[in-house]
């Protein structure tokens, strides 16, 4: 039922954390996948453990996009068609937190907010923008899915704006599920809880915030990335095509208790 085979995705901010367990996912599906970040080096290994799995190094790209980037995604887009052939899922995962200093939402500069916002919010729409518009063209369907956090539900103090961002990812995709699905294209959304990646392990480990927040999660543990691989298979496969405008929280419980 979830043989992928035959079908391209784009995983961004898919070398490390959640974006790497999506790409793993849709990889061992059968599914050739390109993946964008901005880092090198976490790019390599990321491509050398999926080609790995895929074993296939045909089927697996890397390459490195800043989604803030008009220009940039556009010609990632492009490149990834000319490579594969086609797009029919794309995962706008890629996002940064705390890059600046995490200010006093007081002390915070207008210059901090928008910053946050060109990769949060609007490389989720540079990204989804261009997909959509290989998706149309190609006239078969397909999958966008966006990534949001538990941040659009909870408070979070020193990050005003990536909760914001966030937030307008869950109404951006919900307007795509409407806007798009006469074209045969779904959009969802999915809400990370805690989940253990390099953008965060240092945070959790901090003496006491670990404690606390687990003392919250039912599963009484930390998400990591495999378990990311099951959802991206089901949204990048026909068996979610009747799925659209919908909200995916993965996150042990905690936002129920």
């Amino acid at each position: 039922m979830f043989d992928l085979t035959g079908s391209v995705a784009l995983v961004t901010g898919g070398n490390s954390g959640i974006g790497l367990g999506l790409a793993s996912g849709l990889v061992r599906a059968g599914a050739s996948v390109c993946i964008w970040g901005t880092n090198p080096a976490k790019n390599a290994a990321a491509l050398d453990a999926l080609t790995a799995e895929a074993a296939d190094d045909g089927r697996v790209a890397a390459d490195v996009i800043d989604v803030s980037h008009e220009a940039s995604v556009e010609q990632g887009v492009a490149a990834l068609v000319d490579r594969f052939g086609r797009l029919d899922s794309c995962f706008a995962n890629a996002a940064v937190t705390g890059r600046f200093g995490r200010p006093r939402f007081v002390d915070s500069t207008l210059a901090d907010w928008r910053a946050e916002m060109a990769v949060n919010l609007d490389g989720a729409y540079l990204t989804l923008r261009a997909a959509a518009r290989q998706m149309v063209a190609q006239g078969e369907g397909g999958s966008l899915v966006g990534t949001a956090s538990l941040a659009v539900r909870f408070g979070a103090p020193h990050e005003a704006g990536y909760a914001a961002a966030k937030a307008g990812v869950v109404a951006l995709m919900q307007s795509l599920a409407v806007e798009l699905g006469r074209h045969g294209i779904r959009a969802n959304t999915l809400v990370p809880g805690w989940t253990r990646s390099p953008q965060f392990d240092a945070w959790l480990e901090k003496p006491g915030v670990g404690e606390r927040i687990l003392a919250r999660l039912p599963l009484r543990r930390w998400g990591t990335e495999a378990d990311w691989s099951g959802i991206a298979v089901y949204l990048a496969s026909k068996q979610s095509a009747f799925h659209t405008g919908d909200t995916f929280r993965l996150d042990g419980g905690y936002g129920v208790f």
